[in-house]
């Protein structure tokens, strides 16, 4: 009875240690985390497909071009870049903005496909399981060594010290074995890069100064640190094994192509003028730069910080410069929406949505400016064109709370509660999103499409919260 009691106690820790072994290996655990509390991202078309460019023809020689393989921009300054659930690419928008020219962020989104390709996310499973096994049979070993130490009183102590160090020993040489199984991944996933960035007569030399920068800032961190309790392989190994495989692709001294390097830098001058203070904008950008990145850049601040007229001549400028740019007029839609001038808006959307090739996103902000415009004529044309754009982009709540609006303006209170229920569910808000589900439900005829995508709200079980059991 005794031995139960002790297993018993002993087992009721081993999920949480194995959740711990789990967080403490698996690939970029941190962003999981996130990813299921529902992690702040960044939805922006034009950094969204340069993005997509950068990764398609990678995705293509690694066999996971039908794959439908998303990149995910996550609000964060510090670089960082990680797969977390096997179909998606999570972007730190940090990764961008330190990544000074095209080559640096596609070697990295080439490493990370490495991770999918190599399928290592469900291997990784695979050895957690087999660990798993493993600590289960070291606790009951460990156990009954306790036992019979506790059962023969203080004079056999030695016995029960040593049953405690046979938990604690094979725990941490599991824990080991599971971490030097991540070193081998990552080595994997790096010379996995390396062979599609020459599969596409792309240079690696971005990959290694990337991460030829992380050894010089990590080294101290680094210096007298055990090399077997590390995640990843040790800063100057991993670099060095890296020159000596990018060295050898016939691509290393290919450069990027300038009109490629002019669309990275427009991106990193929008998120820097979107994501950091004035001042540090102005500073990166100075008003002498007369250059098209740094121009971008201004505008988007002026808009920002108050100055609509002055903004809207920065936009106009910019538009002379590239007048197919659809994103020059996204911009200059955007600033005239929020500036209170929906009607003004109108025109510079629509642009913008027939440059872009019918872009979502693009097409929710002309909606939310033909919603806004407060003019009935519109209700109809914003009715089709959200509707195109949620069904085309599903993970956007403000696609469906446009909707709502213009659908309550119709007085199609039906089909407004199921948006609003819609919107509320893709923010996580489940109790909102069931309690308008179930009113919509009351007012569609059953059967009909509307009620079972209701009743598919209604009936849908939230995620497990992280700390759940």
């Amino acid at each position: 009875m005794l031995l139960r009691m002790v297993l018993r106690k002993k087992m009721s820790k081993l999920t949480a240690v194995a959740a711990a072994i789990a967080l403490a290996v698996a690939p970029m655990s941190p962003g999981l985390a996130q990813q299921e509390k529902g992690p702040p991202t960044i939805r922006d078309t034009e950094s969204e497909q340069l993005l997509r460019e950068y990764t398609r023809p990678i995705l293509r020689v690694a066999g996971l071009e039908k794959q439908n393989i998303q990149v995910v921009i996550i609000n964060e300054s510090a670089f960082n870049a990680f797969v977390a659930d096997g179909r998606r690419i999570f972007v730190n928008y940090g990764a961008m903005m330190q990544s000074e020219t095209p080559n640096q962020i596609i070697g990295v989104l080439a490493h990370e496909t490495g991770h999918l390709a190599g399928g290592h996310l469900a291997k990784l499973r695979e050895q957690l399981a087999q660990a798993q096994t493993q600590m289960i049979i070291a606790m009951l070993l460990g156990a009954g060594a306790l036992v019979a130490g506790a059962r023969s009183g203080n004079g056999n102590s030695g016995l029960a010290n040593a049953g405690a160090a046979a938990v604690a020993g094979p725990q941490e040489m599991i824990r080991r074995t599971l971490l030097s199984y991540q070193r081998q991944q990552e080595e994997n996933a790096d010379r996995a890069g390396v062979k599609f960035l020459t599969a596409t007569s792309q240079s690696a030399r971005g990959m290694y100064e990337t991460f030829k920068r992380f050894t010089n800032d990590s080294l101290f961190a680094a210096r007298g640190a055990d090399p077997y309790v590390q995640s990843h392989p040790m800063p100057a190994e991993r670099v060095a094994a890296l020159e000596e495989m990018a060295r050898s692709s016939p691509y290393w001294n290919k450069k990027d192509d300038p009109a490629l390097q002019l669309r990275h830098d427009m991106v990193r001058a929008k998120i820097s003028a979107f994501m950091e203070r004035q001042d540090t904008v102005y500073r990166r950008y100075p008003l002498s730069n007369d250059s098209m990145p740094a121009r971008y850049a201004h505008a988007i601040a002026t808009y920002l910080h108050g100055d609509l007229r002055s903004a809207l001549a920065q936009i106009d400028a910019l538009i002379q410069m590239q007048p197919n740019n659809p994103y020059f007029y996204e911009l200059r839609g955007q600033a005239l929406l929020e500036g209170g001038k929906p009607v003004e808006a109108i025109a510079p959307l629509r642009k913008a949505v027939q440059l872009s090739n019918n872009a979502p996103l693009i097409e929710m902000l002309l909606g939310q400016a033909l919603v806004a415009s407060n003019n009935k004529a519109y209700t109809e044309e914003a009715i089709a064109i959200l509707r195109a754009a949620v069904a085309r982009e599903t993970e956007a709540p403000v696609g469906y709370t446009q909707l709502a609006m213009a659908y309550g303006r119709k007085g199609d209170f039906a089909q407004a509660d199921l948006a609003s229920a819609q919107a509320a569910f893709l923010r996580g808000d489940n109790k909102t999103a069931r309690e308008l589900a179930s009113r919509a439900k009351t007012r569609f005829a059953i059967g009909t499409p509307g009620w079972v995508k209701a009743d598919d709200i209604v009936a849908a079980k939230p995620l497990p919260s992280q700390n759940s059991n």
